[in-house]
């Protein structure tokens, strides 16, 4: 089963809003992946820093990302994670 299968539901929305939310105030809303040559700057998804299959929508588990860096990385494991930064 994949991470979409199930589609969005509200309590993921609003996991979602509350992670990008922090971010804003405690980052500038900028994207904490920030890969080289990838980044866009403006963090507006969220990554599952170790697959969403292992830690579901645990917000201890997520980081705020621009969509580009967060598909570059893709599945967890493929490539070295970031450090937490946000506050959750």
């Amino acid at each position: 089963m994949g991470a979409w299968d199930k589609g969005s539901t509200r309590a993921w929305r609003r996991i979602r809003a509350a992670i990008l939310e922090a971010n804003q105030r405690d980052n500038d809303g900028r994207c904490t992946l920030a890969i080289p040559g990838v980044c866009t700057g403006t963090a507006d998804c969220v990554h599952h820093t170790q697959g969403r299959a292992i830690t579901g929508d645990d917000p201890k588990h997520m980081v705020a990302a621009c969509r580009a860096c967060n598909q570059h990385i893709g599945k967890p494991g493929q490539h070295a994670q970031p450090k937490k930064l946000s506050k959750w």
